[in-house]
């Protein structure tokens, strides 16, 4: 009786598996799951933990845990009603199901925090996805530069400046806290 239960709860286990690593990241799926929020582009929690295999109540339970990570609009916020609204006006269809709790906004910069609290095989492996496409994306805007305008421009080199000191503090963290 025992290994009966054992092998359906490993039969589950193996489909939940299965089923997190049909979700493919690649530009298109990322950007159809960005949107402008107060200037920002950022994408959702619900997004977020279907990326990484998560349902949003866990995944947004790693966050609580680790909220000092999040402090400031500059890595995560949580949308405004009329923020949600407008979102879900625009972007999600009619059939959405709705939630409880106004959804969290990740930046670019949260999203990169991110990869420091998620853990687990699946977790590195969307969080590489989710790098190697971001920068996919940015090249494209590099080598295209001559379509974008000035101002543009100027906002992506601060935008990567920015990205690239968060980046080298948290791996200086990390270090501090590893020794």
């Amino acid at each position: 009786m025992g290994d009966e239960k054992t092998k359906v709860i490993e039969e589950k286990a193996a489909e939940d598996e299965e089923k997190t690593e049909m979700i493919l990241i690649n530009e298109e799926t990322i950007q159809s799951k960005i949107y402008m929020v107060r200037g920002q582009k950022v994408m959702l929690d619900v997004d977020l933990a279907e990326i990484y295999g998560y349902e949003t109540k866990n995944f947004n339970r790693q966050i609580r845990n680790n909220r000092a990570k999040f402090e400031g609009d500059d890595f995560m916020f949580q949308l405004t009603k009329d923020e949600w609204e407008n979102l879900r006006c625009n972007n999600f269809t009619s059939s959405w199901g709705g939630s409880r709790y106004l959804p969290l906004a990740f930046t670019e910069q949260g999203i990169y925090m991110l990869m420091t609290v998620l853990r687990g095989d699946l977790a590195t492996k969307q969080s590489r996805a989710l790098i190697r496409t971001f920068k996919q994306m940015k090249d494209y805007i590099i080598e295209n530069q001559d379509l974008i305008g000035e101002r543009e421009y100027l906002q992506l080199s601060m935008q990567i400046s920015e990205n690239i000191h968060t980046t080298m503090e948290l791996r200086s963290d990390f270090e501090r806290k590893s020794i």
